[in-house]
């Protein structure tokens, strides 16, 4: 092979590999969606659920669900109100441990926010309202903004709960205050970028979502009481939709698919489809849901149909992307979160079941079912899939599932 050429390849395959490495990790899978690229998995489970392959039962309280990057996961928890990331090895052995300061203790204390993480480079959102970001290697802090302080921001009655969302060297905070509600952050240092005013509401629980047109790169998230989309680059905001509910929790992550957004929260509100014009600068209602209420358990799409669990009626359902209607509901498990891979949903109760279900809208037909018997507390963690294992994060313990 000739010498110019073969040093070519070397060169294009370092910088495959140097992108690869700088791609942020994302809350609840690629894209946001939920939807893992895992195949070639189990279509049944043993009759006392997946079999564990370890377990992990030393982290601090929280919610938060686990990430995968440098060859590591990475946990957030709290140990006697103070915040740390953990940072395990795939087989689940302690690495390191480095504290990021005080995390949320007023009610359900712990530790709400996923970390993200670009390269060396890790970042942590605290319910406090404090972006910490560190060094992924070691732990060591990079550096610190107290964005609620500094932005004049307003924190929520149980915490900020935001997974932040990065894009090239912007890093995406939902301040929630009358002038900076939404900024972008320079994630190597922390100085802000732009700012927007969006409707100049509270917060509401919710990880953005970056949506990536031809023409543009959108942000989407839910405020207090809207709906908001803005341009990614600049800040401005393009337009709002209003979304109410009785406390103002909009916790779920909007769903991207076929050109269209999906939005949905609990307590009775429901869930409204916006089809989006072609550069994203305006929505139209397409349907609305009032079923379609999930609180904080996510959904997923799986061609063409919208599968989740509902808040006031507490059921299983599947929905038709395109009309709106519902194909059924289900109450064979009780409502929680769910991810889905390889045609099936993986779903996880509120009581600690874990189910194993086809996605197709003919019914939730459960084809294994387990119970999550390690950690204690809140069953509110959502799922995660790496590596052909299925991680379930209950308070004190992480836990990887045989899923294949």
């Amino acid at each position: 092979m000739n010498k110019g050429v073969f040093t070519l390849m070397i060169a294009g395959l370092l910088t495959l590999v140097t992108a690869k490495a700088q791609e942020p990790t994302t809350w609840r899978g690629p894209g946001s969606s939920g939807n893992y690229s895992e195949s070639g998995l189990l279509k049944s489970w043993p009759a006392t659920g997946p079999e564990i392959v370890w377990h992990y039962d030393d982290l601090g309280d929280g919610f938060s669900s686990p990430v995968f990057a440098n060859g590591k996961i990475y946990v957030s928890a709290a140990v006697n109100n103070v915040g740390y990331i953990y940072a395990l090895s795939l087989d689940g052995k302690l690495i390191w441990k480095a504290t990021y300061g005080e995390e949320w203790v007023e009610n359900y204390p712990g530790a709400r926010a996923t970390p993200s993480v670009v390269g060396d480079m890790l970042y942590i959102y605290s319910g406090n309202g404090v972006l910490t970001c560190m060094n992924a290697n070691n732990g060591n802090m990079f550096w610190k903004k107290e964005v609620l302080k500094d932005l004049n921001g307003e924190n929520i009655t149980w915490g900020v709960t935001e997974t932040l969302v990065i894009d090239g060297d912007k890093i995406f905070v939902t301040t929630g205050g009358p002038v900076n509600n939404v900024v972008a952050l320079n994630r190597l240092n922390g100085q802000l970028i732009w700012s927007s005013k969006g409707v100049g509401e509270k917060s509401a629980y919710c990880t953005p979502l970056l949506v990536k047109l031809p023409s543009r790169k959108l942000l989407v998230t839910h405020t207090e009481k809207h709906i908001i989309g803005l341009d990614a680059e600049t800040g401005v905001m393009l337009w709002s939709y209003e979304h109410t509910n009785q406390w103002a929790v909009h916790a779920n992550t909007p769903i991207f698919y076929q050109n269209s957004l999906f939005c949905f929260s609990g307590y009775g509100q429901g869930g409204v489809k916006l089809d989006l014009n072609a550069d994203g600068s305006q929505v139209t209602k397409a349907w609305f849901s009032k079923k379609v209420d999930c609180r904080i358990g996510g959904a997923v799409v799986v061609d063409g149909y919208i599968y989740g669990c509902g808040d006031n009626t507490r059921d299983w359902q599947c929905t038709d992307w395109k009309t709106g209607d519902q194909k059924y509901a289900s109450q064979a498990i009780a409502k929680g979160n769910v991810i889905s891979a390889d045609g099936m949903l993986f779903c996880y109760s509120e009581k600690g079941e874990l189910a194993l279900v086809p996605a197709t809208p003919q019914g939730f037909n459960i084809a294994g079912k387990g119970k999550v018997e390690l950690g204690s507390g809140q069953h509110w963690a959502h799922l995660v899939i790496n590596n052909s294992q299925l991680f379930v994060r209950h308070g004190k313990s992480l836990i990887a599932y045989k899923i294949k």
